[in-house]
């Protein structure tokens, strides 16, 4: 069963979207609405399951591409379209997980074990959380992605962004706190 967002999809967002799809399918250029609107979904479900950067990044251009071969294609059920992508994005993992353990001695440890291991509502939290980051001020978000994407040091972040390891704890401070209060927010809203 479909959890979270996808599954409370309302009949007028339903619409909303099909319209979208239909604009797509008529002009390819109109594409570009679908991906803003299920790009942070797609990355987070990948970023979850493959659990690199790099990767997620390579996989969630390949949906796309894909979704974009394949949408001249694509019938309307009434299954949100993000189900569609999410689906996409599956089998290239698995088919990506094939193709390396195919290239793994029988010892390594094989990837597919992975896949299923998370809910989608768990994946709806991580895009959720890539969008909070994406409005925070350029310095904040700065900071938020070289600490915890890049793993960075305090004091490496300073010396990139050239300011003193205590301002960037301070920014870094604000930042988080901004997404908590985003986040506690959404679950009461929700919740």
């Amino acid at each position: 069963m479909v959890v979270g967002k996808l599954a409370s999809t309302s009949a007028a967002e339903l619409a909303a979207e099909r319209r979208l799809i239909e604009a797509a399918q008529k002009d390819l250029r109109r594409f570009g609405d679908l991906y803003e609107k299920y790009f942070y979904l797609v990355y987070a479900y990948t970023a979850r399951r493959v659990g690199d950067r790099a990767t997620a990044e390579d996989l969630t251009s390949e949906v796309f591409q894909k979704a974009l071969e394949y949408l001249p294609k694509f019938v309307w059920r009434g299954v949100p379209f993000g189900a569609w992508l999410l689906r996409i994005a599956t089998n290239m993992i698995v088919d990506r997980t094939r193709q390396a353990a195919r290239h793994q001695e029988l010892g390594d440890r094989e990837n597919g074990t992975e896949i299923s291991q998370f809910s989608l509502e768990e994946v709806e939290e991580r895009a959720a959380i890539f969008r909070s980051v994406e409005r925070l001020p350029e310095d904040q978000r700065s900071v938020i992605v070289q600490r915890f994407a890049e793993e960075k040091s305090i004091r490496e972040i300073a010396e990139t962004m050239g300011r003193s390891e205590g301002a960037v704890k301070q920014l870094q401070f604000r930042a988080l706190q901004t997404l908590r209060a985003e986040l506690r927010q959404s679950v009461s809203k929700n919740g």
